[in-house]
């Protein structure tokens, strides 16, 4: 920014102007900062916060902020370049300018399809993905649509040759955009991925998706999702070659889909050791080509990371997700619309996630920059070590084993940090509005578009869909002041259930309690721990002889309470004892 005294001076040096008290200064040329400093600030924080013991050493940060991913990589709270010793770094994208914003359309209604993929293309989006059921409604889904433009990339699970013929004798005599691809899944039968192959070998289009997305739907951490690929890759290459196909042209032939979540770190690393393990698997194929066979990645935003309720939150993980796709070298981006979990997307739904791409690309710039996160420590190791884990659960799918027993463990591994809230779910296992109005959406067939979809927050959801018939009495002891925090607390916690709460509101002692009190079998106490030392007891036998069945506690568990609910409990099982004490 400049001001009118530099302006006035034309090409003055501008004022150098003093900090003001109390803001923050950026680090000069002459700071020097040691990693010893960071542990001791670190150190102080964490104390205050009692994570520390004010006996423990400075360095006992390391382990007390070190958090562990579900494939068991060890996350360090600060990036060094002791991290990267002895490193290689590889898997750098590749990708030259903006990605492909790519659209999903669902090829079940025709006439609807169709409406849907006209809109996308005219709103900005540069290719569609074309779910298929019946092939023979294709060409009726893509009327209108520029061939030579637009890329098409089909999936039809279950009729993929069927799908590929009619889809290139819809287009016969007009040339295709490079990336069209007849989409036939790499784990498809070894009949139909020959047959769909020799398809797009003759029509010069792209043949085989290697789908990651339906593992991470299962559940799978990003190792597994990793590994996963690539055995479904080393297999297509296999199938090919033993047809008497070049190695490299089968290849070429191939593109792979992962999924993206909000976890933006993991997300970019998890691309780049994609690319990684791809030149890797090329390589102990003996490859030998003229140019590098880059890997073709299409990256679609985490379908089990989403939510049907507070469905507008799911615009911010959807943002986080494409933003980590991108930056992670994505060719081609789909953004899932924030209500698809509710139904079919409306057009708003649609035209909220194309336009996230849009505005990442065009007014934040993130395609603009050659490989962000480059350099970067944190992101540097994690590729390292993703590519490591996925490298190990090819190994291990190669040797025999089931992945689908891995990925079940780490799933509900997943689900114990989401019951416990360590693995927080925005609008639903935290900050939940019980009175919220979900938008209205057709409905038909969302059964069957989320089967084998195991979202995130499931669990949440289905006492959700399922009010308590009653109301938790919120005993709030002592004015405002002293019982808010537990008593929010206590508040969230319980609608996360779908159980709403009284709230008695500031009180002097038990008389104002029990003439707040309107027959609830189930009573909360929310307090101070010095006001529960000198009432709380007396509290609860007041309620208890006003008839509520079932006494709670918000903070450490007492011997004159039923329960207790604090920071760290297992959120599920506690509002499954308490809807069961209200019902």
């Amino acid at each position: 920014m400049t001001n009118d005294r530099t302006l006035e001076g034309g090409l003055d040096e501008p004022e150098e102007l003093e900090p003001a008290p109390g803001s923050l200064a950026l680090a000069g040329p002459d700071d020097d900062w040691s990693v010893a400093d960071w542990e001791a600030q670190a150190a102080a924080v964490l104390r205050k916060s009692r994570r520390l013991a004010e006996d423990d050493p400075d360095d006992r940060v390391w382990d007390a902020l070190r958090r562990t991913t579900l494939d068991g990589i060890a996350i360090t709270p600060l990036g060094t370049p002791a991290l990267l010793e002895s490193l290689a770094t590889a898997g750098r994208p590749l990708r030259q300018g903006d990605w492909d914003i790519r659209a999903l359309v669902a090829g079940d209604r025709p006439a609807l399809a169709h409406e849907e993929a006209l809109a996308e293309l005219d709103g900005g989006a540069t290719s569609l993905w074309v779910r298929v059921e019946d092939p023979a409604d294709l060409p009726a889904v893509l009327d209108g649509v520029l061939l030579d433009l637009a890329p098409v990339v089909l999936q039809a699970p279950a009729t993929p040759v069927a799908a590929a013929e009619a889809f290139l004798a819809y287009a016969a005599g007009r040339d295709l955009a490079p990336g069209t691809n007849l989409g036939v899944a790499g784990d498809a039968d070894e009949a139909d991925l020959l047959a769909v192959v020799e398809l797009a070998r003759r029509a010069g289009t792209l043949a085989v998706v290697v789908d990651a997305t339906g593992v991470h739907d299962r559940g799978a951490s990003d190792g597994q999702e990793l590994g996963h690929s690539m055995a479904v890759a080393a297999r297509v290459l296999r199938v090919l070659t033993g047809a008497g196909i070049d190695l490299e042209e089968a290849a070429r032939l191939v593109e792979f889909r992962y999924a993206a979540t909000d976890d933006q770190v993991a997300t970019i690393a998890k691309l780049r050791a994609a690319r990684r393990l791809w030149a890797r698997v090329l390589e102990l194929s003996d490859l030998q080509a003229d140019e590098p066979v880059a890997q073709r990645q299409h990256v679609v935003t985490s379908r089990p990371m989403m939510s049907k309720y507070d469905p507008w939150v799911n615009i911010l993980r959807t943002t986080v997700a494409a933003f980590a796709a991108g930056v992670g070298g994505a060719d081609s981006v789909t953004v899932l619309p924030f209500d698809l979990p509710l139904g079919r997307p409306d057009a708003f739904g649609r035209r909220i996630a194309r336009n996230t791409s849009h505005l990442l690309i065009d007014e934040s710039h993130v395609a603009h920059v050659a490989d962000p996160a480059g350099g970067s420590y944190a992101v540097e190791k994690l590729t390292d070590d993703l590519a490591h884990a996925g490298w190990a659960v090819l190994g291990r799918i190669e040797d025999g084993d089931d992945l689908e027993v891995a990925v079940a463990a780490v799933a509900e591994r997943r689900e114990a940090e989401v019951a416990r809230r360590t693995r927080p779910i925005t609008g639903l296992s935290e900050f939940p509005h019980l009175a919220e109005r979900l938008p209205e959406r057709d409905t038909a067939g969302l059964e069957e578009a989320w089967a084998g979809v195991r979202r995130y927050g499931a669990a949440f959801e289905a006492l959700r869909d399922d009010p308590a018939p009653a109301h938790v009495f919120l005993a709030t002891l002592g004015p405002v002041a002293t019982h808010t925090a537990r008593a929010t607390f206590a508040t969230n916690l319980l609608a996360a259930g779908g159980v709403g709460v009284d709230v008695a509101g500031a009180t002097a002692g038990t008389d104002d309690l029990v003439a707040a009190y309107d027959g609830q079998p189930v009573v909360c106490l929310a307090g101070a721990d010095g006001t529960y030392a000198e009432w709380g007891e007396a509290a609860a036998q007041a309620l208890r002889g006003a008839g509520a069945t079932h006494v709670v506690i918000a903070g450490r568990p007492v011997e004159w309470a039923d329960d207790s609910c604090a920071t760290g409990v297992d959120a599920l099982d506690f509002l499954t004892r308490t809807r069961e004490k209200l019902a």
